[in-house]
């Protein structure tokens, strides 16, 4: 069974795309400033006159800091309800933004990107919540592709509007650019997404404890598996990190299975579509980013491309996930999504297998055509996968399994990067030019199996097509 319970449209759906848009905008500016700071690091590093392992620091902290708030955002959302931490996701975000470009000092920039992540967490936890409480089911597959499409619209505009803003007008301007956009998306929020009715739900007391054990283990394993390739997967940093990610995460579950209002509802994930879905999600991700990290290092180190042509040959990935995600979503609305996510991570696996046997002198044309067709299986399994999670959670959980879905992103890309860096540097120490090619073969086989075991996670849940039953409002 996918649909634990049926979701209750606001009287005013009649504004649902006008949510979509509005909910679309603020997840195109959090997808561009996601990817727009990693392409001047180089230049802040030279303009705070600062070391590269401090300056990175703007990107880590970034992602610690989303990641650990990502389940207790969609979980205050639940409680207080998801516009109320939407708007004030956006709120936090723009000031904060603000304050990045104001920043005079590395210190500064890396501790307002700190808040920065806190209103992306508030963002990105509520925004499929949103969307699933304002569309049918028989459109959420539609929805969730929209917003899927807008967050890789974003991933492929931020090196380039990083580049042409940092070159022509200046890095702060990366940062102020989030200001007239977030300004847009928060008028449209206010004024089109509708508050949710009063309930129970609304009753239930925020779990401060469980937010602060999750809050350390998920930030504790995540810093443990970000640095060991730098520090050294059994250097004492590194061992004390996942000690103590082990320790508050079992007092956090300790503390989940007798709390009368858990962070996290540990029954979800009695529901197998539910479970199945999140770890496709997992797998999916750990696939995705093995690429994002990996490619880099054949295009510009193995290949001697020039950034602005590594640049533009990676976009044929993302650009295919814009195309393919709406339109998987759409026939997810009428097939189900078990079989399109099974076809995606399939898709994602042969792709993973091509990568793999890219050599020295592989043609520009090759490597366009394998990207595009690892964008496409991801575009192809997104949507979908995301629709099963959200449909198989009740109303009143919508913000935890929104958050459970954003953070089995984040751990996912933590782990991709963290595998194929193990690889990538275990491999190359020795001799790091000839073995590179090697290394990159070995990490996209490893990413190949991932998809593999996604696509097998994806199997075994049940068939929905009931969707099909469903008419569109």
């Amino acid at each position: 069974m996918t649909e634990t319970t049926s979701h209750t449209l606001p009287a005013n759906h009649q504004n649902k795309y006008w949510v979509l848009f509005s909910v679309g905008v603020g997840t195109f500016m959090t997808a561009l400033d996601g990817s727009v700071v990693n392409t001047i690091l180089p230049v802040l590093r030279d303009h705070f006159n600062s070391d590269i392992a401090s300056i990175e620091w703007t990107v880590v902290i970034y992602l610690l800091v989303l990641s650990a708030f990502l389940l207790t955002s969609g979980r205050a959302g639940d409680v207080h309800g998801h516009k109320k931490i939407y708007v004030s996701g956006f709120v936090i975000f723009i000031i904060s933004s603000a304050l990045c470009g104001l920043s005079s000092t590395a210190p500064m920039l890396v501790t307002f990107r700190a808040v920065q992540a806190l209103g992306a967490s508030m963002l990105a936890a509520n925004s499929p919540a949103i969307l699933t409480k304002n569309f049918p089911p028989a459109q959420r597959g539609q929805a969730l592709g929209m917003q899927a499409t807008m967050t890789y619209l974003g991933l492929v505009a931020g090196p380039s509007l990083g580049g042409l803003f940092t070159q022509y007008i200046g890095w702060r301007t990366v940062f102020y650019i989030n200001i007239p956009v977030g300004l847009t998306a928060l008028i449209l929020s206010i004024k089109f997404i509708p508050l949710e009715p009063k309930n129970d739900t609304n009753r239930d007391r925020f779990d401060l404890k469980g937010a602060f054990f999750f809050s350390a283990g998920l930030v504790s394993l995540l810093l443990a598996l970000n640095q060991a390739h730098a520090w050294g997967w059994t250097s004492l940093p590194i061992l004390g990190l996942i000690t103590l990610s082990i320790i508050s995460l079992a007092i956090f579950i300790a503390i989940e299975r007798k709390a009368p209002s858990p962070m996290l509802d540990l029954s979800l994930f009695y529901n197998l579509t539910f479970s199945a879905a999140t770890i496709s999600a997992v797998m999916n991700y750990i696939s995705l980013y093995s690429i994002i990290f990996l490619m880099p290092f054949y295009l510009l180190q193995g290949r001697a491309f020039n950034p602005a042509q590594a640049g533009l040959l990676l976009t044929a990935q993302p650009l295919l996930m814009a195309v393919a995600a709406p339109i998987s979503g759409y026939l997810s609305d009428r097939i189900g999504t078990r079989t399109p996510a099974i076809t995606g991570l399939a898709v994602l696996a042969v792709a993973m297998f091509l990568l793999s046997r890219l050599t020295p002198t592989s043609s520009i044309t090759n490597i366009v055509v394998l990207l595009a067709i690892a964008g496409l299986g991801t575009g192809i399994f997104i949507s979908p996968n995301s629709s099963a999670l959200m449909g198989s959670s009740p109303s009143n959980r919508q913000g935890t399994a929104a958050g459970v879905l954003a953070t089995a992103r984040s751990l996912g890309m933590v782990l991709g990067v963290g595998i194929a860096g193990a690889i990538l540097t275990s491999i190359t120490t020795d001799a790091p030019d000839s073995a590179l090619f090697t290394a990159v073969q070995v990490g996209f086989l490893a990413a190949m199996i991932s998809a593999i075991l996604g696509s097998l996670s994806a199997s075994l849940r049940s068939d929905d097509r009931q969707f099909k039953q469903h008419k569109t409002n």
